[in-house]
């Protein structure tokens, strides 16, 4: 019985990470859409919302299953409830995903992106994916100190979103007010996809450690 609860608590992370790889697949597709104008990838990768949310309710059934048959306790209460927290994270990441896709949609064939800005989104894009790829990794690891260091990687992403409205405000901006929506929303969209890979690494310095990230000191003992 013992080694069949292990196995549900498993599946859950196991779970987790499975919608992280897709949610920052979408995104770099989405990225790719946008900047290629290529309207079957943003299709493809707003039809992927489905699969997203059909994962994060397996997800939820099956931790609301622990917590009724098993009453878990201490570690395995803080990582059931925690992967619930998560999952919706991840959730909100595959929503942005498919904002970013249904921009590139609505411009479609025309570029959302100006020539003189793609750097910046692509970099941000990039980002995004490389971001959710280490939450990913830090899912299946537990490793403290990784989880921390994500939130530093992440002052990237803050820094490329200034530089958007830097331009947007800089005199010689001439591409047009309907741009400048597409471009402010699309900034604001990696930039909060980032913000949720960087919560879902936050929660887990919560799970191991039983402290919320803000107040894990590196000595503190671990929590049981």
């Amino acid at each position: 019985m013992r080694e069949a609860y292990h196995k549900e608590l498993e599946t859950i992370t196991e779970a987790l990470v499975e919608i992280a790889n897709l949610v920052g697949s979408a995104m770099g597709r989405a990225t790719g859409a946008l900047l290629d104008t290529d309207l079957q990838v943003a299709e493809q990768v707003i039809s992927t919302e489905e699969r997203i949310e059909e994962l994060q309710r397996d997800l939820e059934e099956r931790a609301i299953a622990v917590l009724a048959r098993q009453q878990p306790v201490a570690t395995d209460l803080r990582m059931v409830v925690t992967s619930l927290r998560m999952s919706a994270d991840l959730e909100r990441c595959g929503v942005l995903a498919r904002h970013v896709a249904t921009v590139a949609r609505r411009r479609y064939p025309a570029h959302a992106v100006p020539q003189d800005l793609r750097p910046t989104i692509l970099e941000m894009g990039q980002l995004a994916q490389r971001l959710m790829a280490q939450a990913a990794d830090v899912l299946i690891t537990q490793d403290v100190d990784a989880a921390l260091r994500l939130e530093q990687d992440d002052d990237r992403m803050d820094e490329l979103h200034r530089m958007i409205f830097h331009h947007l405000m800089d005199d010689r901006w001439h591409h047009g007010v309907e741009t400048a929506v597409d471009v402010t929303l699309v900034g604001r969209y990696y930039e909060r996809f980032a913000d949720h890979a960087v919560s879902v690494a936050r929660r887990v310095v919560y799970l191991v450690t039983g402290e919320r990230a803000d107040d894990y000191l590196p000595d503190t003992p671990l929590m049981p």
